[in-house]
């Protein structure tokens, strides 16, 4: 494999910039800018071809096995100035047998040598791109291999449960001692309650990770826009007392107790004859049916709106003028955006709280394709004899499916997409 470098640090001054140079040429590589490479680390002074000073570094050498790309590897940490790390990557630009690493080929390589797994590829992307607490830690159990060992387990199960009926086949002929049937059906039993309850979380995990939707729907003019105003703490949708201000779907993304949220100030929902409101209008309901969750805005907290469903919340408006028993919040002084903000975040976090280690789509596919086979599988294991070898396929394919989780099968398809959202660099 070609050796490669890259920038591994962001674009732009900053305190230090570095430099990873991955592959057999790294330390001949390294050599020629800084004359010898220490076996650890040290600091060096690197200097172009033409023997000009080009950085005072630190320098650090990663053995092969032992780097993060399982390659050997050296890095280079210089100053953070724009115009040193440029003038070290054109020198190792000229270098032969060296190129400029691709968007996640560092990582794609950690994989290809066995430093990472398949969802710990997938972790690792999720952490970089993590803005909030809890992006941050569920990104951080799968990038330090709890799906992997969640998948080895399962997969443990499975050869053992494949492995007793495989006896049964291999000896049929033969007196087996002990009928096979109850600790393979108890094994299959486990394996699949666990890929339930892991794949029934996915779609929660998916918002942990793309961020929850919160729409604000209600009448014209009932406070929709100041409510958003001051949920964001600043003026992101005009105000006004002109009925049907709001043509469009206003997003507004917070951070609401860790967990990224997004939230919709929608157009006021009413009968129309003007085109333009109307277009908002239907705009507003598609929208506010697609969201995590709705609050109905209303002046009357008599009032049932339409398609209220168990997750909405009604609220008050203007309490200041209408008090109420209930949720009310008032633009005008503040009073109940608190305690609003507040039941809306225990009621994602409560939503949270039943999300499992499997965080992506193509996990919960994986999950459901395999507990397909463990159906078909323990529906059989319960006939006649003459079902072994049926069985036992099943069995084959519930653990491929549980392998393509890790990448050990069946992802060549997904390693494109995946590895295209990494920087240059990682």
């Amino acid at each position: 494999m070609d050796t490669i470098f890259a920038l591994a640090t962001a674009q732009g001054r900053a305190g230090v910039a570095v430099i990873r140079i991955s592959g057999r040429e790294a330390v001949r590589a390294a050599c020629v800018l800084c004359g010898d490479v220490p076996m650890q680390r040290g600091v060096r002074r690197l200097r172009d071809p033409d023997g000009e000073l080009l950085d005072e570094a630190l320098v650090l050498r990663f053995p092969e096995g032992n780097s993060f790309t399982g390659e050997e590897v050296v890095e280079l940490h210089l100053h953070g100035s724009p115009a040193v790390a440029n003038a070290v990557l054109r020198c190792l630009g000229n270098m032969s047998a060296l190129r400029q690493a691709e968007a996640g080929e560092f990582t794609r390589r950690a994989l290809e040598n066995g430093r990472l797994n398949l969802a710990e590829v997938e972790g690792l992307a999720d952490l970089i791109d993590a803005e909030t607490e809890s992006q941050r830690k569920q990104a951080v159990r799968v990038f330090s291999g709890a799906l992997g060992a969640l998948a080895d387990s399962w997969r443990g199960k499975l050869i053992r449960a494949a492995a007793l009926l495989e006896a049964t086949i291999d000896f049929a002929d033969e007196e087996v001692p002990v009928d096979v049937g109850p600790e393979v059906g108890a094994l299959l039993s486990d394996v699949r309650q666990e890929m339930k309850r892991e794949a029934d979380g996915v779609r929660i995990a998916e918002r942990v990770r793309d961020g929850f939707e919160v729409a604000i729907i209600g009448a014209p003019n009932v406070g929709k826009s100041t409510l958003l105003n001051l949920l964001a703490g600043r003026d992101v949708a005009i105000t006004s007392e002109i009925a049907g201000t709001t043509r469009d779907v206003i997003e507004v993304q917070m951070d609401l107790d860790g967990l990224p949220v997004t939230l919709l100030d929608t157009a006021g929902v009413r009968d129309t004859e003007d085109v333009v409101e109307g277009l908002g209008v239907a705009r507003a309901r598609e929208r506010a049916e697609t969201a995590d969750y709705r609050i109905h805005l209303l002046l009357d907290p008599s009032d049932r709106p339409d398609g209220l469903g168990g997750d909405d919340l009604v609220v008050q408006a203007m309490a200041d003028i209408y008090p109420s028993d209930g949720i009310a919040v008032s633009g005008k002084t503040g009073a109940g955006i608190d305690a609003l903000v507040a039941l809306v975040s225990e009621r994602l976090q409560q939503k949270v709280g039943r999300i499992g280690i499997a965080m992506r789509e193509r996990h919960r596919v994986a999950m459901l394709r395999a507990i397909g086979h463990l159906d078909d599988a323990s529906a059989a294991l319960g006939q006649p004899d003459g079902m072994t070898d049926l069985i036992a396929e099943d069995l084959r394919s519930a653990i491929r499916a549980v392998d393509s989780i890790v990448g050990r099968v069946d992802v060549e398809q997904v390693l494109d997409e995946i590895f295209s959202s990494f920087c240059i660099g990682k």
